[in-house]
């Protein structure tokens, strides 16, 4: 995209509708600067921005969330993780119950959550019967390829 002139507040909305759409990788150029948003490396959105007058590029900035330890806790759970990239949803729809909450038992092919990627709404079941112990992520949060979504105590 090129632009003669943009306001931060134009730069943000673009960004936010950007994300909120799931793409991936963002470059917008204006006359002064361009700015280049990955979306898909992280849960925050990474930014490199350079004015175009610059003759060395800047370095991007870029947050990673710390990888969780595991613990001896966790020794023997199942961890259900995202199959791909989209948003976490702990119901059906807005108002009505979440699937499963801490302490619930399922069984083999229950579903567990919805994961929305490109405007689909995808159904995550259980792979195995058992004691949902943690929810790992919040609800309407993106979630990443391979992020823990659930831990389950087998039967």
């Amino acid at each position: 995209m090129k632009l003669d002139t943009l306001s931060i507040e134009s730069l943000s909305e673009i960004v936010k509708v950007a994300k909120d759409q799931g793409v991936a990788e963002l470059k917008v150029e204006a006359k002064d600067f361009k700015v280049s948003v990955n979306f898909a490396t992280a849960s925050v959105p990474s930014y490199q921005v350079q004015p175009m007058m610059q003759q060395a590029p800047m370095a991007a900035v870029q947050a990673s969330p710390a990888a969780p330890a595991k613990t001896a806790s966790d020794a023997g759970l199942h961890v259900v993780k995202s199959p791909f990239v989209g948003t976490f949803y702990a119901a059906p729809s807005p108002g009505k119950p979440a699937y499963v909450k801490v302490g619930d038992r399922v069984k083999n092919g229950q579903s567990l959550c919805v994961l929305e990627a490109m405007k689909i709404m995808n159904e995550i079941e259980s792979d195995m019967s058992g004691e949902i112990v943690e929810i790992c992520v919040d609800n309407e949060s993106l979630v990443e390829f391979g992020q823990p979504l659930f831990k389950i105590k087998p039967n």
